[in-house]
């Protein structure tokens, strides 16, 4: 699961079409996307990414509101990655930036919280950028592995940013080839699920699998044994 956060009108519903190809309202509005929009996305090396885009966040964004949205932010808490995106080209992207970092505080990730998915940043918008400001958002973003830079109306950036989103969710992957009967239907679901199944092959009653899984997923599959 990856999930996209913003401040408003940064762009998420934009770099949401163009990974997906889906027609979801892009438009420069308040609260343009107000229900969670999940797609299922193609990464490199990656079998299964659920991609959602979320409410766009703005500045003092109400305590009560934040609890209104609480459905639409658990997206969010449940992800493997967050996407931040933001309008790099907007004069204050650093104060969005801190805002919206504020409100994800508020629902429980940040440095403080316990278990805290890796967030990227995205800097969006590199299509409203004069030449010279263009290359230096670039060169910083190169310095600085949770950045990538990109233009979601071009596609600037875009292979780069799924190379980066695919890498970090196969970081600490192994493959493992795994023997199960042929009628534990349940199991191969599973892992058809949550992992990437490489190749399978079929011996008598005996189903052979190899599995690409995280840590984790190898250990709640374990668990299921």
């Amino acid at each position: 699961m990856v999930a996209l956060v913003g401040y408003t009108n940064a762009g998420k519903s934009t770099l949401f079409n163009r990974l997906t190809g889906a027609d979801v309202m892009a438009e420069n509005l308040l609260f343009a996307t107000l229900d969670p929009t999940m797609r299922q996305i193609s990464l490199p090396g990656v079998d299964k990414t659920i991609l959602s885009d979320t409410v766009g966040f703005v500045s003092d964004l109400p305590t009560q509101l934040v609890a209104a949205f609480r459905a639409t932010l658990e997206e969010v808490t449940a992800a493997d990655i967050i996407l931040h995106v933001r309008d790099i080209a907007h004069p204050d992207s650093e104060a969005q930036r801190a805002d919206v970092l504020a409100v994800l505080a508020e629902i429980g990730i940040g440095p403080d919280a316990d278990e805290r998915a890796p967030i990227i940043e995205v800097w969006n918008k590199l299509d409203a950028l004069d030449p010279d400001a263009h290359q230096i958002v670039l060169a910083n973003a190169a310095r600085d592995a949770d950045v990538v830079a990109i233009s979601a109306l071009t596609g600037e950036g875009i292979e780069d940013l799924q190379r980066t989103v695919a890498e970090r969710l196969l970081a600490g992957a192994r493959v493992h080839s795994i023997s199960l009967r042929a009628r534990d239907g349940g199991a191969i679901a599973w892992l058809h699920q949550h992992g990437e199944v490489i190749e399978q092959a079929m011996e008598g009653e005996t189903l052979t699998m190899d599995v690409r899984l995280s840590p984790d997923e190898w250990d709640r599959f374990q668990a299921r044994r």
